[in-house]
């Protein structure tokens, strides 16, 4: 008989096959520390939801943070809204939609929006007049997407492979010369961007990069020799990410990863088990990312509203997670933007804007439930028994009072190699103080495959320093 102890955690993604790696997060993600003290690898819950602002139905339709001011820039349905750090909200006019995406960019004192149909420019050094659309004869007339340049404001033409810009310093005032053409490849350009110091007019399949270079008329270039065979996937997956820009890619061999850039170039960040996972969605062209900064790890949200899933990458560590609302669904951040240093997330399904709140361990008030699913535990040719298992927290963390004042962890067991599992059994995280108090179970039975699940629902801080297994290996 041979007992011996087995971490419980690995570092992988279910993905083809629970049989190949059964490993899975859920609302949590790692920390590796650069110096071992107690442990070397940490996981920790992500961060709550705290409302910050609450519009009622129907979600906000896009998000700016304007440094200058320091406000936040939004429209929710057909109105267009101020809002400052005390969360008091300010109509600033109206637009001529009420539903789908807007872009918003600035161009130092204006806020510039594009919906599709038309571009809205509203100065902030005159705040009691409204947001107005350009009347210029010679403006885009077919918007998504905008970002500012060089002193221009450019936007994309949907349903072409054009990009266009404003005369300089002048968002109301368009040129019908100012445009010029993606053609390296005949894809249409779906977002523009401004990719270190760059224009990128991201096609379907294409990528381009176009570079100012000074002169009379419309001053812009292609870069030669800097296409790129990918383009988007998904028009709202690019996000800032980590100082650069990640965003759901695609080529014209069929498959789709998650890419960032690189300079020029393309890295890919996802998997080939993350990319079996979303190559297998019904859709991905809905697909919607945001990038934020988490205690010094870049994150990059993305969701699939169609398959209701969400998914977090962390730079840091490279690892991807699922991002979880309550049992099941996807998790309510839809749009995220950085404001004074906070992040500030939309409701994908209503009118709130959420804190992202390390501090908080609900979702406005709903249960976070935090999965942590473990590695195989195997002998190919006889069973094992596991006598104990035991889950290295920060103990002591339960509340003064209600759910959280007494808080648990929930094992799960698998015995079919990570296929089925079976009654969830609890072990104390400890009440408020209780800092000694240990984590574990004893006697969980007998298999050839084993695979453990832990979750916790309580509202408490969650860390997890370690966790082991005791592992008898020695039956027959």
């Amino acid at each position: 008989m041979a007992i011996t102890e087995q971490p419980l955690f690995g570092l992988g993604l279910q993905g083809k096959s629970p049989n190949v790696t059964s490993n899975h997060l859920v609302n949590a993600y790692y920390e590796f520390q650069p110096e071992k003290d107690r442990t070397r690898v940490v996981i920790y819950g992500t961060p709550g939801l705290t409302l910050f602002v609450d519009q009622g139905d129907t979600p906000w339709r896009g998000l700016h943070q304007f440094p200058k001011t320091s406000k936040l820039y939004g429209v929710h349905r057909g109105t267009f809204y101020e809002i400052d750090n005390a969360a008091t909200v300010t109509a600033r006019g109206t637009i001529g939609t009420v539903n789908g995406r807007v872009d918003i960019t600035d161009d130092g004192t204006r806020i510039i929006v594009v919906d599709g149909t038309e571009i809205y420019v509203y100065d902030t050094s005159t705040p009691a007049t409204p947001i107005a659309a350009v009347t210029d004869p010679d403006r885009p007339i077919a918007p998504n997407t905008c970002i500012f340049q060089a002193g221009r404001i450019l936007t994309d033409e949907d349903g072409t492979g054009q990009f266009k810009g404003s005369d300089s310093y002048a968002p109301t005032s368009w040129n019908a010369l100012n445009f010029a053409t993606a053609e390296s490849n005949p894809d249409n350009v779906i977002r523009i961007a401004n990719i270190n110091g760059a224009i990128a007019p991201f096609g379907a399949y294409t990528t381009e990069f176009w570079q100012n270079v000074g002169g009379s008329g419309f001053p812009y270039a292609k870069m030669i020799g800097a296409d790129l065979e990918y383009g988007l996937a998904a028009r709202w997956s690019l996000a800032r990410f980590g100082g650069t820009y990640s965003f759901l890619a695609q080529n014209r061999e069929g498959q789709v990863i998650v890419a960032m850039l690189n300079g020029y170039q393309i890295q890919r960040i996802s998997n080939s088990e993350f990319e079996h996972i979303i190559n297998n969605y019904s859709s991905v062209a809905d697909a919607t990312g945001f990038g934020y900064m988490l205690g010094g790890h870049p994150m990059y949200q993305l969701n699939f509203p169609n398959q209701g899933k969400s998914w977090l990458y962390d730079g840091s560590t490279e690892f991807w997670s699922e991002l979880r609302y309550g049992a099941n669904a996807r998790h309510r951040a839809e749009i995220g933007v950085d404001f004074i240093n906070r992040t500030i997330v939309s409701d994908y399904s209503n009118g709130k804007l959420y804190r992202l709140d390390v501090n908080s361990y609900t979702d406005n008030g709903d249960l976070i439930h935090t999965i942590l699913k473990g590695r195989h535990i195997y002998n190919l040719k006889k069973n094992v028994s596991i006598p104990r298992l035991e889950l290295g927290i920060e103990a002591g963390v339960g509340l003064v009072s209600g759910q959280g004042s007494d808080p648990v962890a929930g094992l799960r067991m698998s015995k079919d190699g990570g296929h089925s599992f079976g009654t969830q059994v609890f072990a104390p995280l400890g009440k408020m103080g209780e800092y000694t108090r240990r984590c574990l179970w004893r006697r969980l039975g007998i298999g050839r495959d084993i695979v453990p699940e832990v979750t916790i629902t309580d509202p408490v801080k969650r860390v997890i320093l370690e966790a082991t297994l005791q592992v008898n290996d020695g039956l027959s």
